[in-house]
């Protein structure tokens, strides 16, 4: 590939870009969106950090785990135990990364 179809990737991808991303901003009033669409959105970003970090815990290596002794399971059920008693992020981060680190360095995990 030379520099010429390098730069005309580059400013189509680009603009593709601008154009999905700012597609919504088109428009100058509000898109009507049904009831049930509007509710279900508020749960997208749980389900999307829930995509992401429900694998991390329970895989390793591409396979589940297979052991209890995974530091991760213990740290993720401790994070979520603060969250519940506290309903604090700060600290749900805390203490999930304080009992990981935990058993990681204390019992070799």
């Amino acid at each position: 590939m030379n520099n010429f179809e390098l730069f005309i990737v580059t400013v189509g991808m680009t603009a593709i870009t601008l154009l999905t991303r700012s597609f919504f901003m088109l428009r100058r009033d509000p898109w009507p969106m049904p009831a049930w669409l509007t509710e279900g959105l508020r749960y997208a970003p749980l389900a999307a950090m829930v995509a992401v970090v429900a694998p991390e815990v329970v895989m390793s290596h591409g396979q589940l785990v297979q052991t209890w002794k995974d530091a991760r399971l213990f740290g993720a059920a401790a994070a979520t135990a603060w969250f519940f008693w506290r309903r604090d992020m700060l600290g749900t981060i805390a203490m999930g990364t304080g009992v990981l680190l935990a058993l990681r360095l204390g019992l070799g995990w």
